[in-house]
């Protein structure tokens, strides 16, 4: 990897919404949680390769509400390099992070490489977005929650 550089944004968000977009399709979901979140980017060299959103749920719980690696650079460890930059930054800061994801196994395995425990399952939450999503051909349906303590 070349020399990484992490940056919290606070303005413009929106010029980050192609990578957004591969972490949660549906723009109007994105707008739901972007101006209240802290978008973090991760760029190599000038080329911006990652992008993440933290919101602040109240009670020291943050949720991770997207994070995306340009399709070219996945699974080649910026996902987790993004995701452990995030974490640190938020260590002590807050009790606990959760994170919702599609109920994926590849999905599944990285967050609990990262740390993150299983803790409940909405079903059906993906058929609620106008149009079916799929992760490697399989139609995404339910949302699975997970949880990583903070402190």
């Amino acid at each position: 990897m070349r020399e990484l550089e992490f940056r919290k944004v606070k303005e413009h968000k929106k010029e980050v919404l192609p990578l957004l977009l591969l972490g949660d399709e549906q723009e109007s979901m994105i707008d739901r949680y972007l101006e209240r979140g802290d978008l973090f980017t991760l760029a190599s060299g000038d080329e911006l390769v990652g992008v993440a959103v933290v919101t602040d749920e109240g009670g020291g719980v943050l949720e991770l509400q997207n994070i995306a690696v340009a399709q070219r650079r996945q699974r080649k460890g910026y996902g987790t390099t993004l995701l452990r930059h995030v974490l640190a930054h938020y260590q002590n800061k807050a009790g606990r992070m959760i994170l919702g994801t599609g109920d994926f196994p590849k999905m599944i395995d990285f967050y609990q490489k990262c740390g993150f425990e299983r803790t409940h399952v909405i079903p059906d939450f993906f058929l609620r977005y106008d149009h079916p999503m799929y992760e490697d051909g399989i139609l995404l349906r339910d949302k699975v929650y997970m949880v990583k303590e903070l402190r």
